[in-house]
């Protein structure tokens, strides 16, 4: 992109939203916006957005994330993961914008993998979140704009509501708890992803479609709790259940490790390992 050229950011009150405030480069101007700032969901708003604001690219952070939650809110859901998108991609058309989508690993599951997920496999959610998200991506690829869809799974951050904060609190609350062992996944540090996404939009990274990223490493939400538990010294102790045993409203994949090697032929650097961003995290956690 050229310099000084404009990015909008979606959902920027968010994780991921969040950790591009803090890296944020200084050759481009950064337009950070919530629901409070620009209105996703009105293609009105958008399109004035993007035309007073001369719009070059646009990152969309803003989704509807509770999984269970989005079983009985079927229609919010797919208000802000597959309509607003088709606005976003409509309006980014429209002015040549390029679109930066961020999208899931929740959109397979319905298929049986053991193996890493390639971008071109049949998607097959599980639930409403999962469809809402792939109705998403469809959106974008049928409206004819330039874009970038990352999918990634697992987010964690020092901003915001994640596993690893929930993790920390119940391992200083109680002496037991109990973590699903049977659901295998990547974990991915947001601030990971968020320079991975300011690197496309100065173009140090030539990229466009649909793109995997996530940590490196596959682990069990349980194996994720018992690293989160040892890096805190926690005395807490950490049982494995499984998901049925859990029981959580909306079904979740089995296995819905990504395949990353399309990304890393054009990355500059080495994905960190899991465990080595999860260990970043929570020290940043503690200095906060």
């Amino acid at each position: 992109m050229s310099l000084g050229q404009k990015i909008l950011v979606t959902g920027a009150g968010g994780q991921l939203g969040m950790e591009l405030r803090e890296i944020a480069s200084t050759e481009c101007e950064w337009l950070f916006t919530d629901i409070e700032e620009l209105d996703i969901c009105s293609e009105v708003a958008v399109r004035e957005f993007v035309k007073s604001h001369h719009v070059g690219v646009i990152i969309n952070c803003a989704a509807y994330t509770n999984v269970d939650r989005a079983e009985q809110e079927q229609e919010t859901a797919k208000r802000v993961n597959s309509d607003a998108v088709a606005i976003l991609a409509k309006i980014a058309k429209e002015y040549d914008a390029k679109l930066i989508h961020i999208s899931t690993d929740y959109i397979f599951g319905g298929e049986v993998h053991n193996t890493p997920i390639e971008e071109d496999a049949e998607p097959s959610p599980l639930g409403v979140y999962g469809d809402t998200k792939l109705m998403g991506e469809m959106a974008i690829v049928e409206s004819g704009c330039r874009y970038v869809i990352l999918r990634t799974a697992w987010l964690y951050s020092t901003h915001g509501r994640n596993f690893v904060k929930t993790i920390m609190k119940l391992i200083s609350e109680r002496e037991q708890i109990r973590v699903v062992n049977d659901q295998i996944g990547s974990p991915t540090y947001a601030r990971d992803l968020a320079l991975i996404i300011r690197d496309i939009c100065s173009e140090c990274i030539a990229v466009e479609g649909i793109y995997n990223y996530t940590n490196e490493g596959e682990v069990s939400w349980y194996d994720f709790a018992v690293a989160i538990a040892q890096i805190c010294g926690s005395k807490c102790e950490v049982l494995p259940c499984t998901t049925a045993e859990y029981g959580a409203k909306a079904p979740r994949p089995a296995y819905s490790v990504l395949d990353k090697e399309k990304i890393k032929r054009v990355l500059r650097s080495n994905i960190p390992q899991w465990r080595v961003s999860l260990e970043e995290c929570m020290k940043q956690m503690v200095q906060l």
